[in-house]
């Protein structure tokens, strides 16, 4: 090897180097995990790569931190040592260069919350059900309870808010979020809509909201959320999950063809007012026309959420495709949220500075909604979902730790919602396609907990805001 060869190694070491410790703050000695990831190959369809070693961040191996063997948090789970101005209801705030949640006390917080806190529906689940609990209530009361030692505060989406509510009247509630699926809804009642995994799909990608009825229907349903508006444990409100939002929206209108089409005849009239021929359309054009197509949408639904509900915050759609990385359309429909949702797969550790980009466009904080590991020891295929495969319960605690200490150190990030509660259940034929057949919750299919799982989810979730503020002394350092 020459010098001067020597020295171009020596130089992309260095850079490696520096990159690695500006994602990943602290002193630590990695592990690394085998894990496999699932991508989407020419043709459309997804496979899984072959197993590769990951470097893995845990607390355990962070040499400089001393960890926290149990925690002293208010009732919503928010730090006692730090109190603005209580409203009675969740919000936002920035708090000299970090955002928080401000709880309906007043304490900042964050939002750590488990999704589909549901019982499972196949026979299975309904024999271990019936065996274990004496009726629904008691099995909220027992899992609300379960989940909160686990340093838990909150559930997500499609879980059984009509317990968890009725289970609230405690001194420790159990803070909750309500998915309204406007245009999932609005689309089902239209027609024209059809199951893909894991979300409604729209003909060409083009969702129904140029129809003249589209806003008449969402302030219909907005009536219903009088009954929430003085609930002070309801966190938020999402309008919809996972929309097709992307980059080639204003193709997928034109693709309608019909004239009789609202989507067709706006997109039309949109590049007529711009003076765009279809022929010479751009990325760019098709950016601003994301851009307008996100604007309506997220004007209409936060107008009829505000009219019956001023009081809660609006969290946006679960954005989880390539939107979140346009600035053109995170600009436009951070104008309407309090905080941006997103649904984040295919990433090992979140890079701060990538996420970063999102609150800079959006001028909000964001939340990770959806993410997961998939144990191959569960016995369960693992095929569904979009979720990595890695090979034991004690590696999806670690992939749980290295995920949220990257979100941790993320000033903009406030909180982040696992998926899910309970493992697929492959005997249960009418799951919707994304949930068939995997290692996704924290319990399997006869209600009992992953304890190697549990056990690093619990250490890194009452140590989150001793983190946090480790992570933000390190960062000013530097």
């Amino acid at each position: 090897m020459t010098k001067a060869t020597a020295l171009f190694y020596a130089l992309i070491l260095i850079a490696v180097s520096i990159n690695t410790y500006a994602q990943q703050s602290g002193n630590y000695k990695p592990e690394y995990v085998d894990a496999k990831t699932r991508s989407a190959n020419a043709s459309g369809s997804s496979k899984y790569s072959d197993w590769k070693l990951y470097e893995t961040r845990l607390i355990d191996n962070m040499t400089d931190f001393v960890p926290l063997t149990k925690s002293d948090l208010n009732k919503y789970g928010s730090q006692k040592e730090y109190k603005l101005k209580a409203t009675g209801f969740f919000r936002t705030e920035k708090v000299k260069d970090r955002w928080w949640i401000v709880d309906a006390e007043g304490y900042l917080g964050t939002n750590v919350s488990v999704n589909a806190i549901s019982p499972g529906a196949s026979i299975r689940n309904k024999e271990a059900f019936n065996h274990l609990f004496k009726n629904e209530d008691l099995w909220m009361k027992n899992t609300t309870q379960e989940l909160q030692k686990m340093g838990f505060n909150s559930s997500g989406s499609w879980s059984r808010n009509d317990l968890i509510i009725k289970n609230n009247k405690t001194e420790k509630p159990f803070v909750y979020s309500l998915n309204l699926s406007f245009m999932a809804s609005y689309g089902k009642k239209r027609g024209g809509t059809f199951v893909v995994p894991g979300h409604t799909g729209f003909l060409g990608n083009a969702i129904f909201v140029f129809d003249p009825d589209f806003e008449k229907y969402c302030d219909e349903q907005a009536q219903k959320l009088v009954a929430y508006k003085d609930d002070p444990n309801l966190f938020g409100y999402f309008t919809d999950n996972e929309l097709p939002f992307n980059l080639k929206n204003l193709d997928g209108y034109l693709s309608i063809k019909n004239p009789q089409d609202y989507g067709y005849q706006a997109a039309k009239k949109w590049l007529t007012d711009k003076g765009i021929e279809q022929a010479d359309i751009t990325d760019e054009h098709r950016k601003a026309f994301l851009a307008y197509v996100g604007d309506r949408y997220f004007s209409i639904v936060s107008k009829a959420i505000k009219k019956y509900d001023a009081n809660h915050m609006i969290i946006g759609s679960r954005f989880y495709s390539g939107e979140k990385n346009i600035p053109e359309f995170m600009k436009a429909v951070g104008k309407y949220l309090d905080i941006v949702s997103i649904n984040y797969y295919g990433v090992w550790t979140p890079t701060k500075s990538f996420m970063a980009k999102w609150t800079e466009w959006s001028g909000k904080p964001f939340i990770i909604t959806e993410f997961y590991t998939k144990g191959m020891d569960s016995g369960l295929p693992n095929i569904s979902g979009a979720g990595w495969q890695v090979k034991t319960q004690e590696d999806r605690g670690k992939a749980y730790q290295n995920f949220c200490l990257g979100l941790l150190e993320s000033k903009n990030c406030v909180g982040w919602h696992w998926f899910k509660y309970q493992d697929n259940d492959p005997e249960d034929k009418n799951a919707e396609p994304s949930n068939r057949d995997a290692n996704k919750g924290i319990f399997d299919n006869d209600y009992k907990a992953y304890q190697a799982l549990v056990h690093k989810m619990q250490q890194l979730n009452i140590n989150r805001y001793k983190l946090i503020s480790y992570f933000d002394s390190i960062n000013h350092e530097h």
